[in-house]
């Protein structure tokens, strides 16, 4: 989960003495009113409308700053970030002071790469409104990405002093405490997740009591699986610890993550179904779990393998991929994360960017797609990795890719759930990093106090994949050097 603010549509500032208001539209409306009406319909997500309403009003009075803006954001927000960029730094050069133009335009020019732009206009955009607790968030994120976690944190800690109750201001400051290894505040802001837009759905309303960490030796426990797959498997490692607290331990999670959770020593029963879970005394998310634990960077449960594939799946899987691969070792790759994901923008590839993995395992490594699904733009790409067809139609849960992860040499993925998969079976996991990295991977090291077989591959510059990829290539390289043609995995 990343820290953001949400970017919605930037209030039109009035007329002042400076700037004449503007002339009526055809019908008599004026241009405020028309861009009411196009804030009102982006603010719905009825975006092709607010776009035509703002086209309207260029129509009739060309270069009108708030509506030049406007469309920008709106641009953005049909995922066209090069066209909003450039209709905001038409806005600002046209009328500068609108500290929310800048603000847009400094998350996304921060999107797209552009960091001495998006550092240029965040600063602007808190220059003009001191006081702005998003723009003092947005302009961290940006501060993170150069490597200034010093600056960041001062403008967490500023924003927090304006609006002490930001969720996404204590997330942020969360995720930097974290990512430097400073445990013990890191998991109280980390808290603070669960008050944010994205957090605040993800349970129902609770009718027993939140867990404290105390034992209840007669008690049921609700362990809830509350954030993504990978963060769910990431906090997995601690349900036995719970169960040695409490009588009983059920866990609800998504039903694709059941088959490989549900046999974690401790847990009584899964449910997936908000409706079939029994009574229980207390609940806590899984994410919570760390901050209950006191969990520190040399406290951290690191004992692998936690998660087990079921030995007739993976038997079934070993027969099957011992038919359909050419000899060699086996590398399982995932490439894309879930699209919905707030940060997946960054870490995800085209498989066509692999190649030069693909080129470096040689005839000595065949590929297996841990994808599900493939892009369909992926599709044609897959022959020129040895060995890997399209198996996704068969991966129905966590425990069928499970079963296909016991039966390779390791794993290389984006940060995606695939490595934490990995990681949690004991499996060698290679995993591609986008700069700025998620706090669980902390920062700089090249391997992870979570998962001992996990090896880490950054970014050095935001965006920068080539470098990486050469990095990902030249050790696959040197790791398949010692392996003869042909030798079979076992």
């Amino acid at each position: 989960m990343s820290a953001t603010t949400t970017s919605q549509p930037a209030g039109q500032p009035a007329p002042t003495a400076q700037q004449p208001t503007p002339p009526s539209l055809p019908g008599g409306e004026t241009v405020d009113q028309a861009l009411g009406r196009a804030q009102a319909a982006a603010q719905a997500k009825r975006l092709n409308e607010a776009a035509g309403i703002c086209n309207d009003v260029l129509a009739s009075v060309p270069d009108h700053p708030p509506a030049v803006a406007l469309l920008g954001i709106i641009s953005a927000m049909q995922n066209d970030p090069e066209k909003g960029i450039a209709l905001l730094d038409r806005a600002v050069k046209l009328r500068p002071g609108n500290a929310s133009w800048y603000a847009h335009l400094a998350s996304l020019c921060r999107a797209t790469y552009r960091m001495d732009q998006a550092l240029w206009a965040g600063q602007e955009s808190i220059r003009l409104d001191p006081g702005n607790a998003d723009n003092l968030v947005n302009l961290s994120l940006i501060f993170v990405d150069v490597d200034d976690r010093e600056r960041a944190v001062a403008c967490l800690l500023r924003a927090l002093g304006q609006k002490h109750d930001h969720a996404d201001g204590h997330l942020a400051l969360a995720q930097n405490l974290l990512a430097m290894g400073d445990f013990a505040p890191g998991w109280i802001e980390y808290e603070w997740r669960n008050e944010t837009e994205a957090g605040k759905n993800t349970m129902p309303k609770m009718t027993s009591a939140a867990w404290n960490g105390m034992a209840i030796p007669k008690g049921r426990i609700l362990l809830v699986g509350d954030q993504g797959y990978g963060d769910t498997i990431q906090f997995a490692r601690y349900i036995p610890r719970v169960a040695e607290m409490c009588d009983e331990v059920v866990l609800g999670c998504s039903a694709e993550m059941g088959p490989i959770l549900q046999n974690i020593p401790g847990v009584k029963q899964f449910c997936h179904r908000w409706n079939d879970v029994p009574g229980h005394a207390a609940h806590c998310r899984l994410s919570s779990l760390p901050f209950l634990f006191q969990t520190r960077l040399d406290t951290i449960p690191s004992q692998v393998p936690y998660l087990k594939a079921d030995p007739t799946r993976i038997a079934a899987w070993r027969e099957r991929l011992d038919a359909q691969l050419p000899p060699g070792r086996r590398i399982g790759l995932a490439w894309t994360g879930r699209p919905t994901h707030p940060n997946d923008r960054r870490r995800s590839l085209p498989l066509a960017r692999l190649r030069p993995i693909a080129q470096a395992a040689g005839g000595t490594a065949a590929f297996v797609s841990l994808q599900k699904p493939i892009p369909a733009s992926d599709v044609q790409v897959l022959p020129e990795f040895r060995g890997m067809t399209d198996i996704s139609a068969d991966l129905k849960d966590f425990g069928e890719t499970a079963a296909v992860i016991e039966n390779l040499d390791m794993v290389v993925t984006v940060d995606t759930s695939m490595g934490h998969l990995a990681g949690a079976l004991a499996k060698p996991a290679w995993i591609m990093l986008p700069k700025a990295a998620d706090w669980r991977w902390m920062l700089e090291r090249s391997d992870s106090p979570w998962y001992p077989t996990v090896r880490l591959f950054r970014q050095r510059v935001p965006g920068a994949w080539d470098d990486l990829l050469r990095d990902v290539s030249r050790a696959l390289a040197h790791d398949l050097g010692g392996v003869s043609l042909g030798a079979a995995a076992n």
